[in-house]
């Protein structure tokens, strides 16, 4: 069930919506500004799977966004909170050099509790597959970091971690649980770490498969910014399904003014 105002928090996507091509979105240092002040809790979601947390944050403190750690929710978060709670795990990794160094459960050699897949850019190749694809033949769960089609940058549209996922369920005939966008899990998981529920919060983005769709499926009320992906999901009529559309996140504060006054 949709939620109904007020709003009581705010989950934001990053890229695209906070700030795009390694530069903030015009203004929106301004509008977290404004939304602190007026009372609302924060947290940032990204469904960035190539590095931990930590790295993220450094890399977002150079962009000049001003967020704590415990404001940032990642896929890696929830990854290591559910691996850290599985008892004897062993986890077979399609994912970057910089994440193998961070779960330290991570083995080379059968047998594999889990399939953990993120972005594989550097260490890629078809031995790693072949291996994730036994050993979830032999039981292994499959984790996918998230699903993406193709993320955005400077150069272009790159592939994204949803044509991995694909390829493994497809072969080993399994569904894979996602941990990030547009997972409903993973919103709520947000959520919980304010202490409110995901239907008393607003989510934020600029992509209508993840951010949008998630969020609504979650029970959240959703607004999106035609900032990002926007144009292209609108190309593609992929864009809508939104409760409310903004030209940034520039708007929203306004937006929410509207809400109570209304």
């Amino acid at each position: 069930m949709r939620s109904q105002y007020p709003v009581r928090a705010v989950l934001f996507d990053l890229e695209g919506t906070l700030y795009a091509n390694g530069e903030m979105i015009p203004g929106a240092v301004a509008a977290l500004t404004e939304l602190r002040e007026q009372g609302l809790a924060l947290r940032f979601l990204t469904n960035t799977d190539s590095e931990p947390a930590g790295r993220t944050l450094a890399r977002l403190a150079g962009y000049g966004l001003p967020i704590g750690q415990e404001e940032l929710f990642t896929p890696v978060v929830a990854a290591e909170s559910l691996v850290a709670a599985t008892p004897n795990a062993r986890v077979y990794a399609v994912v970057s050099q910089a994440l193998r160094e961070s779960f330290p459960c991570l083995v080379d050699e059968p047998p594999f509790t889990h399939v953990l897949v993120g972005d594989c850019r550097d260490t890629l190749s078809y031995p790693l597959l072949d291996g994730a694809f036994r050993a979830l033949r032999s039981g292994a769960a499959l984790l996918a970091l998230q699903r993406g089609r193709y993320f955005k940058r400077a150069d272009g549209d790159h592939l994204d971690t949803g044509a991995v996922v694909a390829g493994l369920e497809y072969a080993a005939g399994v569904q894979a649980r996602v941990l990030g966008k547009p997972s409903t899990d993973f919103f709520a998981l947000a959520a919980a770490t304010l202490g409110v529920e995901v239907t008393e919060c607003l989510v934020v983005g600029d992509d209508a498969t993840t951010d949008v769709a998630g969020g609504n499926a979650a029970g959240a009320r959703t607004v999106q910014v035609r900032t990002g992906k926007y144009a292209d999901q609108r190309a593609d009529g992929l864009a809508g399904g939104a409760d409310h559309t903004i030209d940034s996140v520039t708007g929203l504060p306004g937006l929410l003014r509207e809400f109570r006054e209304g």
